[in-house]
């Protein structure tokens, strides 16, 4: 027996579960496919925490568009909803003199893609708010913020879940192929089953190249090449010394790391990016001698041994360049010819600050109103 289902969104992270609270809140019957035993187990809760202002992206990207109106949305949706965030304000700092001028081009930038309160900080300014801060220089971010993830995820999947969806976790789909009218999926189990939909969204994150690779029908020319880095966090007991995101320059991303606090004040520093061959969340404590070296640029104090291991996460890029030079690639049937299969790659940073916004696009991509 074949089940069949109006629609099914492959992959439960932050993104998944946005689309498939945005399919169900207009009647749909959605299906969430996961092949983790819970929700939001990858790249949705193993990263900064942020909600992104949506400075640095090419005007005109999906990146620029959906940042700004997954933000905006974000902030009207949290207090609803009891999900943790605060709006902290980010500082983005030249360390030198020199690089004063690319915080007025990163404004100007920020100007033309609708962000008009971001301004340069004086230096009592820059004293009043973090006085502990090393710079020449900052560019301030007010609208920038931090949000819990899982928080997050657990309110999307309660709205979706309370307009009918069901998640069905420890679900791989192995293999599948596209029909003149639905979809078809062969997914894991006791027997291995299979599933119909009307409407198939591949929102799997790493995954996703992999399962759109593996449905007959979709040309391996559609599919992007992904590259994978890993980020290592390290964190700090016992002190506070900043209580905003404190970046560097795009330029300096090599040479610099962000700082994070959470939304209980512990302070987090990372990403670094190393480049790796497959989904792998190691820990190396060696890394740890770069980031003394990174955070002592802003925080010259910084004690030996004051840093302790934090945690890892994988993004699933589709090129090495930086996040702002890599742009979502969400597939419709003018990309891959088909009505009935959306597929989503590259959904890295800032994948859960445009969720909400990723979530009416998709439904729009798919004709729903």
């Amino acid at each position: 027996m074949i089940e069949k289902v109006d629609c099914i969104v492959i992959g439960a992270g932050v993104v998944g579960l946005a689309i498939a609270r945005s399919l169900a809140m207009v009647g749909r019957e959605v299906i969430i496919l996961e092949a983790e035993n819970t929700y939001g187990t990858h790249t949705s809760t193993r990263n900064s925490g942020c909600i992104h202002a949506g400075i640095n992206y090419p005007q005109g990207s999906l990146k620029n568009q959906l940042a700004i109106r997954g933000k905006n949305l974000l902030y009207q949706y949290c207090p609803e909803r009891g999900v943790s965030h605060e709006m902290t304000g980010k500082f983005i700092v030249a360390i030198e003199d020199e690089d004063i001028p690319v915080l007025h081009e990163l404004k100007e930038k920020a100007n033309k893609n609708g962000l008009e309160q971001i301004y340069i900080a004086d230096a009592g300014q820059i004293k009043e708010m973090e006085p502990n801060l090393n710079c020449a220089g900052a560019l301030y971010s007010p609208t920038s913020g931090l949000i819990e993830p899982h928080d997050l995820m657990t309110a999307y999947l309660g709205d979706a879940e309370n307009c009918g969806a069901v998640l069905a976790v420890n679900t791989k789909v192995l293999s599948g192929e596209i029909f003149e009218k639905f979809v078809e999926l062969v997914v894991s189990g006791n027997p291995k089953s299979k599933i119909r939909c009307g409407l198939c969204v591949n929102a799997a994150g790493h995954g996703a190249q992999k399962i759109a690779a593996a449905i007959k029908g979709i040309s391996l020319e559609t599919v992007p090449k992904q590259f994978l880095t890993r980020g290592s966090y390290f964190v700090m007991y016992g002190r506070k010394p900043f209580n905003r995101m404190i970046y560097p320059l795009p330029k300096d991303h090599a040479i610099s790391v962000h700082v994070c606090p959470d939304l209980s004040g512990l302070n987090r520093f990372g990403p670094d990016v190393e480049i790796i061959d497959e989904v792998d969340y190691s820990f190396d404590a060696e890394r740890v001698s770069f980031f003394y070296d990174a955070i002592r640029r802003v925080l010259p104090d910084l004690r030996d041994g004051e840093l302790q291991p934090g945690y890892t996460g994988v993004r699933p890029k589709l090129s090495l360049k930086q996040a702002t030079s890599n742009d979502f690639v969400i597939q419709g049937k003018n990309q891959h010819g088909y009505d009935s299969i959306i597929n989503l790659y590259g959904i890295e940073s800032p994948g859960l600050t445009s969720s909400m916004a990723i979530g009416e696009y998709v439904k729009a991509l798919a004709g729903i109103i």
